[in-house]
C-alpha cells in the first residue's frame, strides 16, 4: 500500500515538471531567462530592457552553402529588403569562405555581422582551441565589416570563453525568443511562437540553411513573410543587434 502510494506520488511529480518544463519552454518569462544566463553563458544578452516597441532579430548560421537555387540567404535578404528591415547576421565563416558576395551583399543591404565561429559545432567543447578559432572567424568576417557581436554554437559558453571574448572588445549575445527551428521546422509554430513570446526589447533567433539541407532556411523565409507586417501592425520595430543596445534604460 505504501509502495503504491509513493508510485502515485512520483508520478505525479513527474507529471507536475513535465508540465512546467513545457510552460517554461513555450513562455519563457525574462526573470527565468536572466535566473539561468549564469549557468548557460555568463554575460550573454538575451534581451534588452527599453521603453518602446523594438526588437532585433538575428540570423544563425549563414551563409547558405548547398549550392541548391534558390539560395536561401539571398530569400531572407530579399524578405528583409521587402519589409525595409535590417537585420544581424551570425556567420559561420567555413561556409563563407565560399561565399563571399553573399557577406558582401548582407553588409551592402545595411546589416549587421557577426562571428558564429569557423564551423557548425559547440563552441564550449573547443576548450583550450577556442580562443584560435574565434580569432581565426573575427580576421576573416573583419574583411567586410566591423564585428562587435558573438554567439557561441549551440549557445553555451563558460567564463574562460566570455573573457576571451571581451578581450577582442565582443559582446556576447544570445537571444530571448527562439522557437525552437533547428527541430521544429514549421513556419507555423515558429510564426506562432514569435508572437506569442516577443516583447519589447526581444531578441529574435532564426536559422539560416545548414549544410545537409535547406529546409531551415526555407522554414525562415516562410516564418519571416508571416511575422514580419504583423509584429509591425502589433507597433513593433526591427533593429539590429548595435541599435538595439543604444536604446536601453
Amino acid at each position: 500500500m505504501l509502495l503504491r502510494r509513493q508510485l502515485r506520488l512520483f508520478v505525479i511529480f513527474t507529471i507536475v515538471i513535465f508540465l512546467l518544463a513545457i510552460a517554461i519552454l513555450l513562455n519563457p518569462s525574462p526573470r527565468i531567462i536572466s535566473s539561468l544566463s549564469t549557468y548557460i553563458c555568463p554575460a550573454a544578452r538575451y534581451f534588452y530592457r527599453v521603453d518602446r516597441p523594438v526588437i532585433a532579430l538575428t540570423i544563425d548560421d549563414s551563409p547558405d552553402n548547398n549550392g541548391l537555387v534558390p539560395n536561401t540567404t539571398s530569400a531572407i535578404l530579399d524578405t528583409l529588403a521587402q519589409y525595409q528591415i535590417k537585420a544581424t547576421f551570425f556567420i559561420i565563416t567555413s561556409k563563407a569562405k565560399n561565399n563571399p558576395q553573399l557577406i558582401n551583399q548582407i553588409v551592402k543591404q545595411g546589416h549587421e555581422l557577426g562571428n558564429h565561429l569557423t564551423v557548425d559545432e559547440s563552441s564550449i567543447k573547443l576548450g583550450n582551441q577556442f580562443e584560435a578559432e574565434f580569432v581565426k572567424a573575427d580576421r576573416f568576417l573583419a574583411k567586410f565589416a566591423a564585428i562587435n557581436w558573438f554567439r557561441p554554437g549551440h549557445g553555451w559558453c563558460n567564463s574562460s570563453m566570455t573573457q576571451i571574448v571581451h578581450k577582442y572588445n565582443y559582446e556576447i549575445a544570445l537571444g530571448s525568443v527562439w522557437s525552437y527551428d533547428t527541430a521544429i521546422t514549421s513556419d507555423r509554430f515558429s510564426s506562432w511562437y514569435i508572437q506569442r513570446n516577443i516583447r519589447p526589447g526581444s531578441i529574435i533567433i532564426l536559422h539560416d540553411s545548414d549544410d545537409k539541407s535547406d529546409i531551415r532556411g526555407i522554414n525562415t523565409v516562410k516564418t519571416l513573410n508571416k511575422i514580419i507586417p504583423q509584429l509591425q501592425q502589433r507597433g513593433y520595430h526591427f533593429v539590429t543587434l548595435s541599435e538595439l543596445e543604444k536604446m536601453i534604460i
